[in-house]
């Protein structure tokens, strides 16, 4: 691998989205990332979605130009094998990332008895060490009761796990910086749970509800503080219009041609839809209206053409059918996608790292391994084991 990071050696022991992503993140960014599984897979090796002969897209997405090791961990000589690589000599080695329990011989206190500067980055569920998941994190934050019209509603994506990655990649980067500076390592712990309220407290919930006594309201599909909402065109397509700035504002009401109306209600309610996004959000009932008039009177391609022609911010509603197939971001004339050849699944569009580093910098999208397939490189070149010590331990069933 090329890129920013190359040099740096990760070994991972995950399942599932937050560690993974993490360690996917800083393998697409040029770091060797080592990822070890039980033999025959993990809990998320079958995870949906399965190709027709049963090989799991979600494990593939989420490990990416990573190598791949299969050890027995439950057995002794299985655990001294990690162990060994997690404590691996060298300046950009000693890191390891984990959402298993850090306890036992995966404790930081038991790793580091073979590396002192050990980095270690312990993904939790809760800060107090119990188990949480992102869609019990999700309940407990609020937002499903602030989403859509009524009920519970629980979104599809699995966002903190997604956020907890990040976070988690960061992690391993801050304590490199400071063992880089100072020579000692640290264990860096991460709470799934903490990276959710952590962005509810960002966005101000927790404050509004500590100080105020209030939360947000259930609007349903319209943006809360500003205008904005989805609306249905002449040809059954659907639009979402988004006005957070007076210039966005002025662009739906240009494209619109609604000037004449928007003044009359500002007048009327005693607002200032140019120099108070709050106001627009507050007569959002009687602009709604204004502009859903005007979707009904025009197709996909004739909003399309007002909409841009002033500068609109907008957005079409597509399935992700309709995404690969029609959205030129996602496609080759995005460059942060690659068709890549999958050894397991075959050929398709694979993104890279989002972040854009120049050129010579950016990483290679890499393809996912197969499970084991690096087994015996990374005995050879990280541990140093000769063939025959590898053959014995294949013999023996410790790796596969």
């Amino acid at each position: 691998m090329s890129g920013v990071l190359a040099g740096m050696r990760v070994i991972e022991g995950s399942a599932f989205v937050a560690c993974p992503s993490g360690g996917m993140t800083l393998a697409q960014l040029g770091a060797d990332v080592i990822r070890f599984d039980a033999i025959g897979g993990g809990i998320d090796y079958h995870r949906w979605p399965l190709t027709p002969d049963g090989h799991s897209l979600y494990w593939e997405g989420l490990n990416k130009a990573k190598r791949s090791i299969q050890v027995d961990i439950r057995s002794p000589e299985g655990r001294e094998l990690i162990a060994a690589l997690v404590a691996a000599p060298g300046a950009d080695a000693g890191i390891f990332m984990t959402n298993f329990p850090a306890t036992g011989w995966l404790s930081y206190d038991a790793l580091r008895q073979g590396r002192d500067d050990l980095i270690m980055v312990a993904i939790t569920g809760n800060h107090d060490g119990t188990t949480a998941l992102d869609y019990t994190v999700n309940c407990a934050v609020g937002y499903p009761f602030v989403t859509g019209e009524s009920g519970t509603v629980n979104h599809v994506l699995p966002a903190w796990d997604i956020i907890c990655g990040q976070t988690a990649a960061l992690g391993v980067l801050a304590a490199e910086r400071h063992r880089l500076r100072t020579g000692r390592g640290r264990l860096v712990n991460l709470a799934l749970s903490d990276v959710a309220l952590a962005a509810v407290s960002m966005l101000g919930h927790v404050g509004e509800a500590e100080l105020l006594g209030t939360q947000r309201p259930r609007i349903g599909n319209d943006v809360y503080g500003a205008f904005g909402r989805d609306f249905e065109l002449a040809d059954g397509e659907r639009i979402q219009l988004v006005a957070v700035s007076v210039r966005q504002w002025q662009a739906i009401v240009g494209a619109c041609g609604i000037a004449d109306q928007v003044a009359a209600i500002e007048a009327e309610l005693g607002l200032d839809f140019t120099r108070v996004d709050g106001d627009r959000y507050r007569a959002r009932d009687r602009l709604n209206p204004l502009v859903a008039e005007w979707c009904a009177r025009h197709t996909l391609s004739e909003a399309a053409a007002a909409l841009d022609a002033q500068g609109a911010c907008w957005g079409r509603y597509q399935s992700m059918l309709e995404l690969v197939a029609d959205d030129p971001r996602c496609s080759t004339a995005n460059p942060m996608f690659t068709e890549v050849d999958h050894p397991e699944t075959g050929r398709y569009l694979t993104p890279g790292p989002p972040l854009r580093l120049g050129a010579d910098a950016s990483g290679d999208p890499g393809p996912a391994p197969r499970l084991g397939q690096h087994t015996d490189e990374v005995l050879a070149d990280v541990l140093g084991l000769g063939a025959s010590e590898i053959a014995r331990l294949h013999d023996r069933n410790v790796v596969a």
